[in-house]
């Protein structure tokens, strides 16, 4: 999806190249059933499955959309009822600001024309019928991140909608993660026309699919998604009192429980390769950073904090920047390779390290997936800083699987059972510690991991003293 940047901290994107990319994706997949001998008639249902924070506002009667959809890149409390803070991260303020800056929306709303929705709503209502019929629904898990969801009640809350002078009749209805919202229509593949659009990652959203993916159905149970953040599950609504986000993380059918979990968002970490690649011309392709790096074999004193659009958790600075230091004569860009990759890790033991205190429940491993997971030096790096086993399945985009196992399992579907003694093995590959704890590297970890945090102190003008204490540096 082609993504626009009118402005630092924008990221806006096309409504109907993203419709168009759904058509063209099961367009492909059906050519690849048809490759493999599948009768399209074996279908039995279809997923959803999305980037959660991306807000769209369309016109109901002629299904056009009134403005670009705005993405999740730009960045500080309503949590306890939301479980998260207030940003322009979240749909909300994203919807504010349409509603005070575009007529065309303010014009739509006032005449009962306008509809909104994450993007799981956008495609929903396109698949199942448009104008003539689509139907308007979202997820727990989507509606979870909009700020205007009350995460205990499960539904849509009106003194959050006063706050953010919201009128209701625009929101989507709110549905279970796994269930029949409604059927295909399409004319374009009418052998798909009738079939069941019935679950997903944030219909289900993309991080909850993922989890799904992962079967981390149970309490501290947590993976890792490289580009988005952590993601450890919580039986109730936990306040974190640590700057994490506290999210549905999905709910299984009608009738079921809602799960929750901690979240730790982070806004930059599959992009910090592109950006690599992109802006500073330092790798040819997202493959090269693994053999610069390994070539390296260390940052050898090269620290860097990719604040490209602020922090998120846990820190939910939207002012802090990028920062690239400790640089010498030596430096070249094998030392930068490395240091990219160790940020990435970095965050992410921040993020643990904060679900740990929050959730009482120290984690003995963590479950990963996306496409940087294919990085085995990061992944390596990571078990080595993170101290505990680290573990990849074969096929890295979980969230795939995990909205095909919500759309099965949906009543009236019924063609995967998610229960414990059900679920399917996945083929997956460990990456143990290779560090003693107690030995020189894990303390040189620790050391590395303390300097990062001092230098994003420096980088929001804090105050910062340094004591040093058993060859270790403390920030106070």
């Amino acid at each position: 999806i082609t993504q626009f940047f009118p402005k630092e901290g924008w990221v806006e994107e096309d409504p109907k190249e993203i419709i168009q990319s759904v058509y063209d994706c099961i367009e492909r997949t059906c050519e690849k059933l048809g490759q493999l001998n599948i009768d399209l008639s074996n279908i039995k249902a279809v997923g959803v499955t999305n980037q959660r924070e991306t807000t769209v506002v369309w016109d109901k009667g002629t299904g056009e959309p009134l403005y670009n959809a705005l993405g999740d890149y730009t960045t500080s409390h309503n949590k306890p009822k939301t479980g998260l803070p207030i940003s322009t991260y979240f749909s909300a303020v994203k919807l504010r600001w349409l509603l005070d800056n575009v007529e065309e929306v303010r014009r739509a709303v006032e005449e009962d024309r306008a509809m909104f929705g994450t993007v799981d709503s956008w495609i929903i209502w396109c698949l199942s019928g448009n104008t003539d019929g689509g139907v308007h629904i979202t997820d727990v898990s989507n509606a979870s991140r909009t700020l205007l969801f009350n995460i205990h009640t499960l539904d849509w809350d009106l003194e959050l909608c006063r706050y953010f002078d919201v009128p209701m009749d625009i929101l989507p209805k709110v549905r279970s993660s796994s269930e029949i919202y409604g059927c295909m229509v399409s004319s374009e593949r009418a052998s798909l026309s009738g079939v069941p659009i019935s679950g997903g990652k944030q219909c289900l959203g993309d991080q909850s699919a993922a989890l799904v993916g992962q079967m981390c159905f149970k309490e501290g149970h947590a993976k890792n998604t490289y580009g988005t953040g952590c993601f450890n599950v919580v039986p109730q609504p936990v306040k974190s009192e640590h700057g994490l986000l506290t999210t549905v993380a999905y709910q299984l059918g009608r009738d079921q429980p809602a799960c929750y979990a901690l979240e730790g968002s982070v806004a930059i970490a599959g992009a910090v390769v592109r950006w690599l690649k992109d802006n500073m011309g330092i790798v040819k392709s997202t493959a090269e950073i693994e053999k610069l790096a390994a070539a390296a074999g260390s940052s050898y004193g090269c620290y860097f904090v990719p604040a490209f659009s602020g922090l998120y958790a846990p820190y939910w600075e939207p002012s802090a920047r990028g920062i690239i230091c400790g640089l010498t004569q030596f430096t070249n860009k094998n030392h930068l390779a490395f240091a990219a990759l160790e940020a990435v890790c970095f965050q992410t033991r921040e993020i643990l390290d904060a679900m740990n205190q929050d959730s009482g429940v120290p984690l003995d491993q963590l479950w990963v997936d996306g496409g940087m997971t294919s990085n085995r030096l990061l992944m390596q790096l990571q078990a080595d800083i993170l101290c505990i086993p680290v573990v990849r399945p074969t096929m890295a985009e979980s969230t795939a699987l995990g909205v095909a196992m919500a759309a099965g399992a949906a009543e009236g579907v019924n063609v995967w059972d998610l229960t414990t003694d059900h679920l399917p093995q996945v083929v997956s590959e460990t990456f143990v510690p290779q560090i003693n704890p107690n030995g020189r590297l894990s303390r040189r970890a620790v050391l590395k991991q303390t300097l990062l945090k001092w230098i994003i102190a420096l980088a929001f003008g804090c105050h910062i003293s340094l004591e040093a204490k058993n060859n270790e540096i403390f920030v106070i």
